[in-house]
């Protein structure tokens, strides 16, 4: 009985190892992801090669005047870029899509700056407004496009005004890195999401002072390790487009808050709105600022509890 005893106290040590040592090897495997409870069915690493699309003003469709250009060239990949030639002063460019719904964007002066249409194909109106006294803008002027996005992914891959990189950006090296042990791209997105919620902490300062048109820089808030959920968001949006995995920035409402987050296109699952994992059988809301911060009781008064997400503007 004793020997009984003692062989089923050893099976259960020898189980025991050999569930760790499976741990083990599954996180080796598997990259650097934490969440153990996603395995890929891919046994062979991805490309994680950046592809930098770079967005180009090259004339072939121009409105505008002396004071203004808006280069209309590559609808079809889904953006538009427009310069201000005029005096240094506010200028605002607006794009009012086929869903009714109107982007509005600071305009600075010198080159050209990108802008998505991230409403699809149809009619837009684009419009560009220079300050003449306080509040008050006048229009400069305002055109008509009819759109036909034959890359449909084209919008969530370029970098824009919100998602700013390049080839030579911090954040592309950084996600080069995160990303050298995936197999696929949910296994990418879960890299890169992991580490931006360990590495950057909430602001809450700037949260209280940021003002109305703020646009975030990715490098400058990577190696702050601190921003608003604006900078988690765009931070994590342009490594994932830096390793072709579409992403959107999402600007709308949690709960009574106005906030930002993240969506991804993930193959064979299409649009994940909102995602941060798949455990199997449900996906989870992937909001980097609310995962990085969900214990802490002041955050919730910026950004509600993660429930009830209402998308009011992509980029």
């Amino acid at each position: 009985m004793y020997y009984n005893q003692s062989m089923k106290l050893l099976q259960k040590k020898r189980s025991k190892i050999i569930y760790f040592l499976l741990l083990l090897a599954a996180f080796l495997l598997g990259g650097c992801s934490s969440h153990k409870e996603y395995v890929s069915a891919s046994t062979t690493i991805r490309d994680n090669t950046p592809v930098c699309l770079v967005p180009v003003a090259d004339g072939i469709t121009v409105y505008g005047n002396d004071l203004a250009s808006l280069d209309a060239s590559h609808t079809e990949d889904g953006y538009v870029m427009a310069a201000w030639h005029g005096e240094d002063k506010p200028v605002k460019l607006q794009i009012t899509g086929p869903d009714y719904m109107t982007y509005t964007y600071d305009l600075p002066s010198g080159g050209y700056t990108t802008f998505p249409l991230s409403a699809g194909d149809g009619a837009y109106q684009v419009g560009i407004y220079e300050n003449v006294e306080g509040s008050q803008y006048a229009t400069v002027f305002s055109t008509d496009l009819t759109v036909t996005i034959t890359n449909k992914m084209g919008p969530y891959l370029y970098p824009n005004q919100y998602i700013a990189f390049t080839k030579d950006s911090q954040i592309v090296r950084e996600a080069q890195t995160l990303v050298a042990g995936a197999h696929d791209d949910l296994e990418a997105i879960i890299c890169i999401y992991d580490y931006v919620i360990a590495n950057i902490t909430y602001d809450y300062d700037k949260a209280e002072n940021v003002k109305s048109g703020y646009v975030p820089n990715p490098d400058e808030i990577l190696a702050l390790g601190r921003g608003i959920c604006l900078d988690y968001a765009s931070v994590m949006a342009g490594m994932l487009r830096s390793q072709q995995i579409p992403t959107r920035l999402e600007v709308g409402y949690a709960g009574d808050a106005y906030h930002a987050w993240i969506s991804t296109y993930v193959e064979d699952q299409g649009w994940v709105n909102g995602m941060i994992h798949f455990d199997g059988k449900n996906w989870s809301i992937m909001d980097p600022t609310f995962a990085a911060n969900a214990g802490e009781k002041e955050l919730k008064s910026f950004i509600g509890d993660g429930k009830n997400y209402v998308t009011k503007y992509i980029y």
